[in-house]
């Protein structure tokens, strides 16, 4: 009897060296040849070669990109028209298109932060996670608050807690920084909130005269307008009498913290007795020195 034919085995996927696809394809980075499609980068105006299978395959708004040219019917000699970049760099281009073609990235500390913006506005979310992990391992003094800042701006949750966790350990020499005077409203109002701050509140809220004066030139807005987010946080009532008189001598020449916030911190000193319905503004930071007055800071027991 003869035997039935034998069914053809299920279809298996095999795969080669994992290494010998991405090796390739590094080869292929800014190589104009097979290129069809370029990029004008930069005050350099570095020409950038691509090819537009590889970016539309992988990045959605390339793909968008793409598929709008050709649903506009350009010419074959409008589609060569080199797409001009010109509020990147081409280093930071280039680390994007790498990432793109090899699934991975060269970083440094010098173009992280870009990197990390380009990667969000291509909608790269493997590409934000490795600069969100890279920028994280390298905080420094000078790059915290550049970081914070664009962890605000970008919403990036875990990038803005290490970064703050970084400030709070480090907050006296931050607060020393260019980048912390060039903080966004919402970004030095995000540190203030913090209580693990290691700062004392007078250099505190020096350092933050210093930065509402630096926003008020660069806003172009009175110093007590670019500051009214941010003096709320301050915790007027650590300060000791003779602070306070200090305080107010210096606020008579810019008015930076409203009169009844002062104000308050007196009837405090004058009741010793907490009746404020914010009880964080009473409540000693990390760094906090201790003054005679601190033992009525704590809201009475209910």
């Amino acid at each position: 009897m003869a035997q039935a034919p034998a069914l053809p085995s299920a279809p298996a996927t095999l795969g080669g060296k994992s290494s010998g696809l991405p090796s390739a394809l590094r080869g292929l980075i800014n190589n104009a040849q097979f290129s069809d499609v370029s990029f004008v980068v930069g005050k350099e105006r570095q020409v950038i070669h691509a090819h537009r299978c590889i970016l539309a395959c992988r990045c959605p708004v390339f793909q968008r990109m793409f598929s709008h040219q050709l649903q506009a019917e350009r010419s074959p000699q409008e589609l060569q028209v080199p797409f001009v970049l010109a509020d990147t760099t081409p280093s930071v281009f280039l680390a994007v298109i790498e990432f793109i073609y090899t699934n991975s990235v060269t970083l440094t500390c010098d173009i992280a932060l870009e990197v990390l913006t380009s990667a969000v506005e291509y909608g790269l979310d493997e590409l934000r996670k490795l600069c969100v992990d890279f920028i994280g391992q390298s905080l420094s003094v000078e790059l915290a608050c550049e970081a914070f800042q664009a962890a605000v701006t970008y919403g990036q949750t875990d990038l803005r807690q290490r970064c703050l966790a970084f400030i709070e350990r480090h907050t006296q020499e931050i607060v020393r920084t260019q980048s912390f005077r060039e903080l966004s409203d919402l970004g030095i109002v995000s540190i203030l909130q913090s209580d693990r701050l290691t700062l004392d509140e007078v250099p505190l809220i020096r350092a933050v005269r210093e930065w509402a004066h630096v926003s008020s030139v660069v806003l172009d807005m009175p110093v007590a307008e670019v500051a009214q987010d941010a003096v709320r946080e301050l915790r007027l009532f650590l300060l000791s009498p003779e602070e306070l008189t200090t305080l107010e001598r210096e606020n008579a020449k810019d008015e930076l913290i409203p009169e009844i916030q002062i104000a308050q911190s007196w009837k405090f000193h004058a009741l010793k007795k907490v009746i404020d319905s914010e009880p964080h503004i009473f409540r000693r930071r990390r760094g906090t020195l201790p003054r005679d007055h601190h033992r009525y800071l704590d809201p009475p027991p209910k």
